[in-house]
């Protein structure tokens, strides 16, 4: 993505996500981050910056922070009032101290140990103040406690202040005009000559506009964009539908190639990324497949869109991608129908027919729909819309797909479903006997359809595993979306925090609640064994409290520093080779205030093994995967007492525990 950015010629990308992080199952933006948990999103979101950024392109690390939905993510401006004048303010998200440093601040702080060029602030408002003006946020957390250097860019049109925004930490108003997104131009902005201004008469320090200026222009140098970077590809704002060249106020003179190819052989990685992500929910033995001579393909998400650009959701055609501002333009696009008819004539079979009308087919008597006699496999391909500015209504497959997958399976007795989807779908058919194959493949990008089929006949052997929980009912999740208030006052909409710690499976385990599908759950064509758990201590004498040292990026360098680490042999006991996913959890001793989860992510690794191999695998322990955040002190603090070391396949396929005293009395 990095090369391609630069490629086009862009200084800055805006990626990556960790805000959402996944409060909510129904959040409508969920999917363009990572996971319903801080551990694997902070993970994610330091590859991904390195990636960016070794690229020499700048990273922006957002929405930062407690950007948890889309309702009332804005505020409502008013009809008939000035450019600025609004009628409702946007939803505050309310959280106390502990939520925001275990959950919500914890990948960020590895996006500024990433060396992050710049940070988003949020539409919403934190605690009573809007994201883009919140000093307790960008000044205190960001910019202090974490030491970020960067430069903190407003989301579009999150900026509703001028001086009370600069001195509360923000250092660039994008898109620059007021109002609604930002998008009226021509008159005053908040920040233009109004800074100047600001200055002039005193409200305003000049050193902080130094600062400024100093933050947002050492990346451009630090990246080396000042010299021999490529130009902006011309033909890149026609693509642009959000500000499109009949709106600008300003004249660009874009020079160089117009049309630039820059992809590469990408579409080979895009391939691997799409067949890694998918994850196999249920396996009755139905793959991989084995040169069925019938195939039957059923779903309005098997073939070819209308077109190409994902702004909108639409019925006919495979997703890829959700909506909004995360989403893409593809060159090309393979089909998973396309893909399959391709690689099915490899193998033997003599006849592929398909179904693509979701209505014909849950109303049709399916003996009159398909031909001859009873298909060896019906692949039934499903999806889920989700984009920004919207959450959710539901945790369905959409279309009636839900009922697809009934009349089916109804009657073909290997039923193959596999689903495009923005995240967590309930699946309220999985346990039917017909059912036999359940594949979560997400939105996989270009090359849908290879890395579908590369699962499906055995190509590469699936190794995804569930960055959320599935549930039952969809009624099992908690912290829903503040939809609707019953009051009309200008502040009325709230979003309180009250589940804390407990989101995703930290409160499914809490509470003590079955799931369907547990997160970090995954399925392969083999399987793997744990044994040898050994767990050493890298230090001696560990203290409870991290040494004070001056603060870089992340923080405080003592809480990065690996303090046990804990080694598995891991072993792929099964007939195939493949690659297995152990995973560690910690769960923390019972002197740890009230409040913290039964167990908590805090190591993966993802190892490729003959059939019959064993490897030895480490999980290296930092001092601040096994602290909490004090509010008493406003410190990481290890407890006293006992810790408890998972090591398993899933949050609840545990196989092995190991206690560990890191922190004597």
């Amino acid at each position: 993505m990095g090369q391609e950015f630069r490629a086009k010629g862009a200084h800055i990308a805006l990626s990556p996500v960790a805000g959402p992080l996944g409060r909510s199952a129904y959040a409508g933006r969920n999917w363009e981050g990572f996971a319903a948990d801080p551990y694997l999103t902070g993970v994610a979101m330091e590859e991904t910056i390195t990636g960016h950024q070794d690229a020499g392109v700048q990273a922006t690390a957002k929405h930062f922070i407690a950007n948890e939905q889309e309702t009332a993510r804005n505020p409502v401006y008013s009809k008939n009032g000035t450019v600025t004048d609004t009628d409702v303010a946007a939803i505050s998200a309310n959280l106390d101290d502990r939520t925001m440093h275990e959950l919500y601040l914890w990948p960020f702080a590895n996006a500024v140990k990433a060396k992050a060029a710049s940070f988003m602030c949020s539409y919403q408002r934190i605690n009573g103040s809007y994201g883009c003006q919140n000093s307790a946020s960008l000044n205190g957390l960001l910019k202090t406690e974490l030491g970020f250097q960067g430069y903190v860019m407003s989301d579009w049109g999150a900026v509703h202040t001028g001086v009370a925004s600069i001195e509360a930490g923000l250092d660039m108003n994008m898109p620059g005009g007021l109002g609604s997104y930002g998008s009226a131009f021509g008159v005053p902005s908040y920040f233009g000559g109004n800074v100047t201004l600001a200055v002039n008469n005193g409200t305003l320090d000049v050193t902080r506009v130094d600062d400024m200026i100093v933050r947002i222009m050492t990346p451009y140098y630090w990246l080396g964009q000042d010299k021999d970077y490529p130009t902006i590809d011309p033909s890149t704002p026609d693509l642009n539908t959000f500000s499109p060249i009949s709106t600008w106020t300003r004249e660009f003179n874009l020079t160089g190639e117009s049309s630039r190819d820059v992809r590469g052989d990408h579409s080979k990685l895009i391939r691997k990324h799409g067949a890694a992500g998918t994850v196999l929910l249920k396996n009755n033995g139905a793959l991989p497949l084995n040169s069925p001579r019938n195939i039957a393909i059923f779903g309005n998400d098997a073939s070819e869109p209308s077109k190409q650009l994902n702004q909108n959701n639409y019925e006919f055609g495979t997703l890829l991608a959700g909506g909004g501002s995360g989403t893409g333009q593809v060159s090309s696009l393979v089909t998973p129908l396309q893909a399959i008819k391709e690689r099915s004539a490899q193998n033997g079979t003599k006849l592929v027919q398909y179904f693509l009308n979701n209505t014909e087919i849950v109303e049709s008597d399916l003996d009159d729909l398909w031909i001859g006699e009873l298909p060896n496999v019906c692949i039934v391909m499903l999806k889920t819309w989700a984009e920004e500015a919207a959450d959710r209504d539901h945790l369905d497959v959409d279309w009636d797909g839900n009922a697809v997958v009934e009349n089916v399976a109804s009657k073909c007795n290997n039923t193959i479903v596999v689903t495009h989807s923005s995240g967590i779908n309930t699946l309220p058919w999985a346990d039917h006997e017909n059912v036999t194959a359940i594949l979560a493949a997400h939105y996989p990008g270009e090359q849908s359809g290879y890395s579908l089929t590369d699962i499906l006949y055995g190509d590469v052997n699936p190794s995804g595993h569930l960055p959320y929980t599935i549930a039952f009912n969809g009624s099992d999740y908690n912290a829903p979306p503040t939809t609707a208030i019953n009051t009309t006052g200008y502040f009325d909409w709230q979003s309180w925090f009250d589940e804390k710690l407990e989101i995703d499976y930290r409160h499914f385990d809490a509470q003590n609640i079955s799931v369907r599908y547990e997160f970090g759950f995954g399925l392969s064509y083999t399987t793997f064994n744990i044994s040898d758990v050994k767990a050493e201590a890298l230090e001696t004498n560990i203290t409870a409290h991290p040494e004070e040292r001056k603060v870089m990026p992340g923080g405080n360098p003592a809480l990065w520093e690996s303090i046990y680490n804990v080694t598995i042999s891991l072993t792929n006991s099964g007939k195939f080779a493949g690659a297995g996913v152990p995973q560690l959890y910690v769960g923390f001793p019972e002197s740890t205030p009230a409040g913290t989860p039964p167990k908590q992510l805090r190591g993966f690794e993802k190892v490729y093994l003959e059939a019959g191999e064993t490897s030895t695998v480490a999980f290296e322990l930092m001092r601040r995967d096994l602290s909490y955040w004090d509010i008493i002190s406003q410190q990481w603090v290890i407890p006293e007492g006992e810790f408890s070391l998972y090591l398993g396949f899933s949050s609840r396929d545990i196989v092995e525990t190991h206690k560990v005293t890191v922190v004597s009395a």
